[in-house]
């Protein structure tokens, strides 16, 4: 017997042949979704068909236990499947003999595969044609150059899901088993139309209810429209989030769809959008995917389990994530990373806060997109209350953005939400103020929330503010545990009628689908988006005729994305309108007249244009939405302690550092630096920092990088 595995706790051995055989039916099953099901299928016939040489058999008898009399000849297999496939489909080498190749170590670069393909076949190995019946995929007229790197990616997630599920089928039948348990879309869609009955018939007469069912309504109405790219375009209020569940589970029903999966910027807007979801779904029907999340808090262990495993390929009806964790694996060579890309195939996509993609990707991303749609079948909706200009057109193409050629907006042009909508004035400062100028007028409001572009900003206001239990900071000086609590303390003192006088100063990480409602607002100068999203935490429930919304500067922005967004917005002359569509598409096309790329690491051009020549390492390298230039550290907060010391006694494992990962704060390598001179930090593992100092780590702001014990000395 060739042998694939072994299973150590009772010696029993998976066949080559079995496993082989297995991987390629389910990788046959993932790729005919698309049309490439037998493609699928020579794939998991000819993936580890390296296994077969005699010095790889030595080697997992050996490496496993089972023959502790035969010397370990590690040797690579991955390569022979690919140099097979040259053998046997020199047409199709080009797309799926990196597949193969990369199975284990991941997608490579162009030039690797011309050095692989220079091997030989191994003496040891049957090179024998394998029984496909392989035929042209159709609809391979449809692809594009930019679609290859893509079809690739899909094609290797087929290979590499099928490969892990079947492995773990044998070696651990438990985790198996708790696969698949979640009820498909159909089941759902009645959970959904009991929820929203039950909040109409105790939902309260207002103009406000009345536009939330005139937006359902129409995405009711027009979720028949055909697999494309659609825009869901509501301001603040206008029930966003669950028009958009209506489109999306009504056109996936129609058009066979299996998923709806939820990209959302923000993890705070995640977890508010995630209990919704599970509210009307139930728990093991909606897949909450992002580092923040911890499974160990479901109490049901089986489900905890289940919703681990489902993170891995997304294998889930529902599944709330963030860009990063999307996109990224979009643009990613890892098999970790591009295992669930199959499963966005077929598909509902709703991204939304969709203004918050980071312009300096734009391009591939729209371009990933279209690839997804074109190929894939994935639907994709953007929601905002602020759509950028995502559509082609010659303005669009002028600042050489390559837009969405058919995007179709679902709200038409006379329902005019922006004004039955209104519930905020606007007023713009003509003067720069100081930070104690405006922590003075906002100790003159009873309830203010006031947002800044920096922590710097943020922290500096908060220091001028006369402190007391009802006086907030929000900033990324604070971990995730820290930041959760303070939101949840916020709303909280917002719904006791008690406290007169609540403030709160924040960064821009409240700013967007946090449900918290504030009579006046401050915003620091930025982006007309980031206004308006400010905005949308005023009077957020209608209970005031108006709620007013105050833009001051700080002085000038830093160079960058702020700066250009804020200049922007200064060069619009004559808007009667702020809340308008048209306002907004045109800030973007003031917006997009400043951005100096939208691709700004060629990757297109360098890396994924010419299809014979794809680098798959080197765009996922510069495809990074998360420049990794901060450093992390551990801080004394909450439950720290505990689990660094689990850390120290038990060593890394994933739990662990998901609990420690809700306690990091990322800092400049400045800022590290000083505070490991200081002797503040120490290093815990290899890259783990860890600062112990609790009088480090204030309960309200944070993080300090002030050295107290030198001041301390000073005093003295």
């Amino acid at each position: 017997m060739i042998i694939s595995h072994i299973r150590k706790n009772d010696w029993k051995l998976q066949s080559n042949e079995d496993h082989s055989k297995n991987v390629a039916l389910l990788a046959e099953k993932f790729a005919s979704k698309f049309g490439f099901g037998q493609i699928g299928k020579i794939l998991g016939m000819l993936h580890d068909k390296g296994k077969e040489q005699v010095a790889f058999q030595n080697h997992i008898k050996s490496s496993s236990g089972y023959d502790n009399n035969i010397k370990d000849e590690h040797v690579h297999h991955a390569y022979v499947g690919a140099l097979l496939c040259k053998k046997h489909y020199p047409q199709l080498c080009d797309i799926i003999g990196p597949e193969i190749f990369g199975h284990h170590s991941g997608l490579h670069d162009y030039n690797d595969y011309e050095d692989i393909f220079s091997k030989e076949i191994p003496s040891d190995v049957d090179t024998s044609p394998i029984d496909v019946n392989l035929e042209m995929p159709q609809g391979m007229e449809k692809i594009k150059e930019l679609d290859c790197n893509h079809l690739v990616r899909v094609l290797f997630s087929c290979l590499v899901d099928a490969d892990y599920l079947d492995t773990e089928a044998f070696m651990n039948e438990h985790n198996s088993s708790q696969r698949g348990k979640a009820d498909k879309l159909e089941m759902l869609k009645p959970m959904l139309d009991r929820y929203l009955e039950e909040l109409k018939i105790n939902a309260k007469d207002t103009p406000v209810n009345k536009v939330r069912n005139q937006v359902q309504h129409r995405c009711f109405e027009t979720s028949s429209w055909n697999t494309g790219f659609y825009s869901l375009t509501v301001p603040t209020g206008g029930g966003k989030t669950l028009s958009s569940l209506v489109w999306a589970i009504n056109h996936a029903i129609k058009y066979n769809k299996e998923r709806i999966i939820i990209a959302i910027p923000y993890t705070s807007i995640i977890t508010q959008t995630a209990a919704i979801l599970r509210t009307i779904f139930g728990d093991k029907n909606v897949l909450e995917h992002h580092s923040n999340v911890d499974f160990d808090n479901v109490k049901d262990n089986e489900l905890s389990e289940q919703l681990r495993l489902a993170t891995e390929n997304w294998d889930y009806p529902i599944i709330v994530t963030t860009n990063v964790q999307l996109f990224e694996s979009m643009f990613s060579n890892r098999p970790k990373a591009c295992r669930k890309l199959h499963n966005i195939v077929n598909s509902v996509l709703i991204l939304d806060e969709v203004q918050s993609l980071p312009l300096e990707f734009l391009q591939p991303i729209i371009d990933g997109l279209k690839s997804y749609n074109r190929l894939f079948s994935t639907t994709v909706l953007f929601t905002t209350a602020s759509l950028p200009a995502l559509k082609d057109d010659p303005i669009v193409n002028k600042f050489k953005l390559k837009g969405i050629e058919n995007l179709t907006e679902i709200i038409p042009h006379d329902y005019e939400l922006h004004k039955k909508l209104r519930r905020v004035e606007l007023h713009f400062d003509n003067n720069k103020s100081t930070h104690e100028e405006i922590a003075l007028r906002l100790e003159q409001e009873k309830r203010v929330l006031c947002i800044v572009n920096t922590r710097k900003h943020a922290q500096a206001i908060y220091e001028k503010l006369t402190h007391d239990e009802m006086t907030f900071h929000l900033s990324r000086m604070m971990c995730s545990a820290h930041i959760k609590k303070t939101i949840d303390d916020i709303k909280q003192a917002l719904k006791n009628p008690e406290n007169k006088k609540i403030i709160v100063v924040a960064t821009q990480l409240i700013e967007a689908g946090v449900d918290i409602d504030f009579p006046v607002v401050y915003r620091q100068d930025a982006g007309l988006d980031s206004i308006l999203q400010a905005a949308g935490r005023c009077n957020r429930e209608g209970k005031l005729s108006l709620g007013h919304t105050h833009v001051f500067s700080l002085g000038p922005n830093p160079p960058g994305f702020i700066s250009n967004a804020s200049n922007a917005l200064k060069d619009m002359v004559d808007v009667k309108d702020w809340f308008a569509p048209e306002s907004m598409i045109n800030y973007f096309y003031q917006l997009f007249s400043r951005t100096p790329s939208f691709d700004k690491n060629y990757i297109g051009k360098n890396y994924l244009n010419d299809p014979s020549c794809i680098c798959f390492q080197q765009a996922a390298k510069a495809f990074r939405l998360i420049d990794d230039h901060g450093i992390n550290i551990i801080v004394n907060y909450g439950n720290s302690t505990r689990f660094v010391n689990e850390f120290i006694a038990n060593g890394i494992s994933y739990y662990i550092m998901k609990k420690l990962g809700q306690y990091t704060v990322s800092v400049h390598e400045k800022d590290f630096n000083a505070l490991k001179q200081a002797g503040f930090i120490t290093e815990i593992a290899e890259g783990i920092y860890y600062l112990p100092d609790a009088k480090q780590y204030d309960e309200k702001v944070g993080l300090t990088l002030n050295n107290h014990w030198l001041d301390e000395l000073l005093i003295k």
